[in-house]
């Protein structure tokens, strides 16, 4: 696997993952949603990482600023 994400990207989803346990340890987000929100968050963390989106490969799209290839 090649890394595809930048340093920002990495950030952003490491922000969206923390509003969304936010989202639902605080009750606002529940049921259904709660848990689609949860997984999110885990697969934010997960690709941040390993510096990795899967969603990215097919489409060859890359954050990095420095693109070994």
């Amino acid at each position: 696997m090649k890394k595809n994400m930048g340093s920002s990207d990495k950030i952003i989803r490491f922000i969206l993952a923390a509003i969304f346990v936010g989202l639902y340890f605080t009750g606002t987000v529940t049921g259904t949603w709660g848990i689609v929100l949860l997984v999110l968050a885990g697969v934010f963390v997960l690709t941040s990482m390993v510096s990795f989106c899967p969603l990215y490969a097919p489409f060859r799209l890359s954050t990095c600023k420095t693109n070994v290839e």
